[in-house]
């Protein structure tokens, strides 16, 4: 492991940490996402292949947004396999419900929000209007995919 993932990790491990004392995040390890992966792993894998997207394509990114904004992109703290008519078009909804939690209780920055309110594009019509909202849009994909078929 070299010293920039190491830090990496530890930057990762920091904002959880972060978010815990102030949001209910770690109520999504209750939730299943894809498969088998709660929304917590869900998104924590988002959160690490979004870094080694912007990595790996040498794009300068806002680290701490980028974190922040993948580690709340599924933000929205309820079983969408419960048949609900709350629950009804998940897909398309869910952005808007995790931002609507994240901005309740986080500050958030432009960044941030724009990562949660498009990370579902094309689904929804909406496409990224930043670099760290385009970047965990596709992680996004990787990761369910990855996580659909792996376990």
């Amino acid at each position: 492991m070299s010293i920039r993932s190491i830090l990496l990790s530890s930057r990762i491990a920091r904002d959880v940490d972060t978010l815990a004392k102030s949001t209910r995040i770690n109520e999504s390890k209750n939730y299943i996402q894809h498969g088998k992966t709660s929304v917590y792993e869900h998104s924590l894998n988002v959160t690490k292949m979004s870094c080694a997207i912007a990595r790996f394509t040498g794009l300068h990114v806002d680290v701490s947004s980028l974190v922040r904004g993948a580690l709340l992109h599924d933000y929205f703290l309820y079983d969408w396999h419960i048949p609900s008519p709350a629950h009804k078009w998940h897909g398309f909804r869910h952005p808007a419900f995790a931002f609507a939690n994240a901005n309740r209780d986080c500050k958030l920055t432009y960044i941030e929000s724009d990562i949660i309110r498009h990370h579902m594009f094309p689904l929804t019509l909406q496409p990224p209007k930043t670099r760290e909202g385009l970047i965990v849009c596709i992680a996004d994909k990787i990761c369910a995919i990855h996580e659909m078929f792996s376990k």
